[in-house]
């Protein structure tokens, strides 16, 4: 399997926040964690983060308190309530609860919180966002060169900044290996329901297909287990994000482009037991292994050499700065638009 090792040193800040838990004292060491809506379980974002849970857990033994959200107005409540227990570090999963992440700092100011994808500035906050669109490169080289038909599509959950940078990130990857490529691109909807429909992700994938697509990238959280599970009904190739989905359809996922959730979670709890837990925001890309891509059992016979050096090329070039990709956030519009 190919990944990069996400360095300690680039999940640190210059100023130390301290941690609740006297240093070393597991007994009294409380973590907590709190998954966006789709839950632990959804095959995607949220189970990039349990997993980084289970890995922390496994490793010191402490058990850390969860919470699956159903919709985003439990977030505040969870969090407070977590807070108020005596719970540190609080983790909170997905953009959409960076509000109550505020709030909820606010109010407790001798708490430290981390969030995952959105910046809250707050002095009791580790915040933690991902280069989606170098990742997204990378796919759409592998992409545009195993398409046969010249289409290549795309499946976003909700029409947010962070989905509409992997789609440009995908689009320049693709562009760049086959100027004639063409990207058929839908987003599922505008609130983060659109991260849990696997029906409607099933759905949009079907009309690419129609429509000539014989790649499709999901970007969807567990929406994207029906864009997956459809692509492979059809004969066609799917594309799996955030966490390793090669293993839900061997031969029929291209690749997965991994977002190191499991990482920055861990971080911070393991930052916390040894007293070191800060605040601050870290940027997290190819370069430092916050985003990768996965060959394994599951996918090799379908990467060839060629490919493999295409997408390694592009990871190295990505890491010193030969290749810039587009970043809609930071830049602007996408190019390709």
């Amino acid at each position: 399997m190919k990944t990069w090792a996400l360095g300690l040193a680039a999940l640190t800040a210059a100023i130390a926040f301290p941690a609740n838990a006297a240093e070393n004292d597991t007994a009294a060491f409380k973590p907590a964690i709190v998954y966006s809506v789709g839950g632990k379980a959804d095959g995607s974002f949220n189970e990039s983060a349990f997993a980084g849970v289970t890995r922390f857990t496994n490793e010191t033994g402490i058990a850390v308190r969860e919470f699956e959200i159903l919709r985003d107005a439990q977030s505040l409540q969870a969090l407070r309530n977590f807070a108020g227990r005596g719970h540190a570090p609080i983790v909170a999963i997905g953009f959409n609860q960076a509000g109550a992440v505020a709030e909820a700092a606010a109010g407790f100011p001798d708490v430290g919180f981390a969030i995952v994808d959105m910046i809250v500035d707050a002095p009791n906050v580790a915040s933690y966002v991902f280069k989606e669109h170098e990742g997204a490169y990378v796919a759409g080289v592998l992409a545009a060169m195993a398409s046969k038909s010249g289409t290549i599509g795309f499946v976003g959950g909700m029409d947010v900044p962070i989905i509409r940078r992997f789609l440009c990130g995908y689009r320049q990857g693709a562009a760049a290996t086959n100027p004639a490529v063409k990207v058929i691109y839908n987003m599922t909807g505008d609130t983060p329901a659109a991260f849990a429909d696997p029906a409607r992700g099933a759905e949009l994938a079907l009309s690419q297909i129609g429509r000539g697509a014989d790649v499709i990238i999901q970007a969807a959280g567990g929406t994207g287990i029906g864009v997956l599970q459809a692509a492979a009904d059809k004969g066609v190739l799917g594309i799996g994000t955030d966490s390793n989905q090669n293993g839900l359809h061997p031969g029929q996922v291209l690749t997965s482009i991994r977002k190191r959730v499991d990482n920055a979670v861990y971080s911070s709890f393991q930052s916390a037991v040894a007293g070191d837990f800060k605040p601050g925001v870290r940027v997290l890309g190819v370069a430092d292994g916050g985003m990768d891509w996965v060959l394994d059992d599951n996918n090799a016979s379908l990467v060839t050499p060629a490919m493999k050096a295409a997408a390694d090329t592009a990871v190295a070039d990505i890491s010193n700065g030969t290749i810039k990709v587009h970043d809609v956030v930071a830049d602007g519009p996408c190019p390709l638009e």
